[in-house]
């Protein structure tokens, strides 16, 4: 694939990523305040905007390492993500059905990383 086509696959990952990261939060700002809720919705904000930020910063990377680097950055934000998901549904059973596309979404994102990971190696 050549540098134009890299690009605009990133910048639709990219565009992916930030669409994720505002489902995110919109499922985030449905949730009751309470003391279990604040830092478990604080968390998973964080890191799913991260692995957009992370595709951004390995689309702009000068070479081969920073580009790896950022990649596995993103996929490590996104098991985090998938990690606090899972924490806030064991404290919220109610909203574990909605965030059920969210939650296989952003496995399908791990999964794209680790194919461009080992396509890149």
């Amino acid at each position: 694939m050549n540098e134009t086509g890299n690009t605009s696959k990133f910048r639709a990952l990219e565009e992916r990523t930030t669409a994720f990261a505002k489902r995110v939060i919109h499922l985030c700002q449905s949730l009751p305040e309470n003391r279990v809720n604040n830092p478990l919705v604080s968390q998973v904000v964080r890191s799913s905007g991260s692995i957009g930020a992370n595709y951004r910063e390995a689309n702009e990377a000068l070479g081969k390492k920073d580009f790896l680097y950022r990649l596995r950055l993103a996929r490590k934000e996104g098991k985090e993500t998938q990690h606090w998901f899972e924490l806030i549904a064991e404290a919220n059973p109610n909203v574990a059905a909605r965030m059920t596309a969210l939650f296989q979404e952003v496995h399908e994102l791990r999964n794209i990383l680790s194919a461009i990971i080992e396509k890149a190696k």
